[in-house]
C-alpha cells in the first residue's frame, strides 16, 4: 500500500542566491514590472511593499516582454523554481533566497517568461517582485488568463511529492525538497494539456479529519483551505471574482486511512472513522459549492486504500441521489504506477499515466468550457 508519509518539511538545502541579490522589487539593470503585470496562476496575497506573497506549491508567474534578456525579482530561500522561456526550462532556483535572478543571451524580440514553484512551503511564504527587462528592453501587457480553470485539492499526491527522485529513498539524493516538481504533478499536466488556469492547493501528510498515522490531531487540510498563506493562523484568502473554476478535482482520504487507528485516536473503530470523514467530506463539499456556485463540476477522486474508495464513492452517490448532478467520482486505484518517487509516492512518470486518466474523465463530463 502507498501512504503519504510526512506532515511538513524543512528545507534540506539553503543554497546561495542566485543573480544579483538586490532589494526586493529593484532591480539592477531596470525598474521591475509590477505584479499587476503579471499573469498569476494560484493564490498570491499582495504585500505592503506590493510585492505578490504565497504558499500553496504550483503558483506560477507569466508575463512577456521585448529584448534579450529578463530579470526576475523573487525573495525566498525556502522553495525550488522552474524559469520557463517561451515554453522551454531554462534554470531551475534552488532556495534562492533575495534575488533578482537575469536570463540574458536570447534572440532580440518578443518572449514569454513563465516562473513556477515546484515546492511545498506549509511554513513560510515566498515572494515575487515581478519581472524587469534588460537594457533596450522592456516588459510587455501581461498573457491574457486561460479561458479554463481548474482547482486541484489533496494531499502529497495533488503536491507532486517525491516525483522526480527516480528512487524511493530521498535521504542521499537531497530529500524531498530537491525531488519534487508539482509542475510535473498530474494535475499540472492535466490542466496546461487543456490550456486551463489552475490552483493546485495540496497539503502533504493532511486528510479530511485524519492526518497520516493520526498525527497533528487538533488540524487537518479544511484547517487550511481557506487561506493564501498558510502558515499565518485566520489568514484568509480573498477569491477574485476572476477566478470561478469548471472543475474541482478533490483528493482527500489518502492520510485517514492508509495507515491502522493508533490507542487514544477519537475513533475507536474503523467504522467511527470512515462516519466522521462522510460527514466532514459532505461539509467540505456544501462550503465548494457554496463559493463555485452550481455549474461547478465537483470530482471525489480515490484510489484503491482500503476503506477509502468504497467511501468516497458513496459520497458521491449520495449528492447524486440529493439532485446535485455536478458531482462525480473518478477511481484511479487500477493504474499501473511504478511508485518510484520518494518514500513510495507515485513518479513523475505515474503522474503522466495519472494525467491521462483524469483527462479521459474529464471527457466524459458535460463541461461547458
Amino acid at each position: 500500500m502507498q501512504t503519504d508519509r510526512r506532515l511538513s518539511r524543512r528545507a534540506f538545502v539553503t543554497a546561495a542566491a542566485v543573480g544579483a541579490v538586490t532589494a526586493l522589487g529593484a532591480a539592477s539593470r531596470s525598474s521591475a514590472a509590477a505584479p499587476a503585470e503579471v499573469h498569476t496562476v494560484g493564490r498570491v496575497k499582495q504585500a505592503a511593499d506590493g510585492s505578490l506573497q504565497y504558499s500553496w506549491p504550483g503558483t506560477s508567474f507569466e508575463g512577456r516582454f521585448r529584448g534579450t534578456g529578463v530579470g526576475i525579482v523573487l525573495d525566498d530561500a525556502d522553495n525550488d523554481y522552474d524559469v520557463q522561456i517561451d515554453g522551454t526550462t531554462v534554470d531551475t532556483l534552488v532556495t534562492p533566497g533575495q534575488t533578482t535572478h537575469w536570463v540574458n543571451g536570447l534572440a532580440a524580440g518578443e518572449h514569454s517568461v513563465r516562473l513556477v514553484k515546484r515546492t511545498e512551503s506549509t511554513w513560510a511564504a515566498g515572494r515575487f517582485g515581478g519581472f524587469t527587462a534588460d537594457s533596450g528592453g522592456e516588459i510587455l501587457a501581461p498573457p491574457a488568463p486561460r479561458s479554463r480553470q481548474i482547482e486541484f485539492i489533496g494531499d502529497s499526491y495533488t503536491a507532486g511529492y517525491g516525483n522526480v527522485s527516480g528512487q524511493r529513498d530521498c535521504s542521499g539524493i537531497g530529500g524531498v525538497g530537491r525531488n519534487t516538481n508539482t509542475d510535473l504533478a498530474f494535475g499540472a499536466l492535466t490542466a496546461q494539456s487543456l490550456e486551463a488556469d489552475y490552483q493546485i492547493n495540496a497539503f502533504s501528510g493532511l486528510g479530511m479529519v485524519r492526518n497520516y498515522n493520526g498525527h497533528s490531531p487538533d488540524i487537518t487540510y479544511r484547517s487550511f483551505y481557506d487561506r493564501a498563506l498558510l502558515h499565518v493562523d485566520g489568514d484568509v484568502w480573498e477569491k477574485p471574482a476572476t477566478w470561478q473554476p469548471h472543475v474541482v478535482v478533490i483528493g482527500l482520504g489518502i492520510n485517514d486511512f492508509s495507515t491502522p487507528l493508533n490507542a487514544g485516536e477519537r475513533w475507536a473503530t474503523q467504522e467511527e472513522l470512515v462516519a466522521a470523514y462522510e460527514t466532514a467530506y459532505h461539509e467540505f463539499l456544501d462550503k465548494l459549492r457554496a463559493r463555485c456556485g452550481p455549474e461547478t463540476f465537483l470530482v471525489v477522486s480515490a484510489t484503491n486504500v482500503e476503506a477509502f474508495a468504497g467511501t468516497a464513492q458513496r459520497i458521491a452517490e449520495d449528492r447524486n441521489a440529493q439532485g446535485d448532478d455536478r458531482v462525480g467520482y473518478w477511481f484511479y486505484g487500477d493504474a499501473a504506477l511504478d511508485y518510484l518517487g520518494c518514500d513510495w509516492h507515485p513518479s513523475a512518470a505515474d503522474h503522466q499515466i495519472l494525467s491521462g486518466l483524469l483527462n479521459d474523465y474529464l471527457a466524459t463530463l458535460p463541461l461547458s468550457w
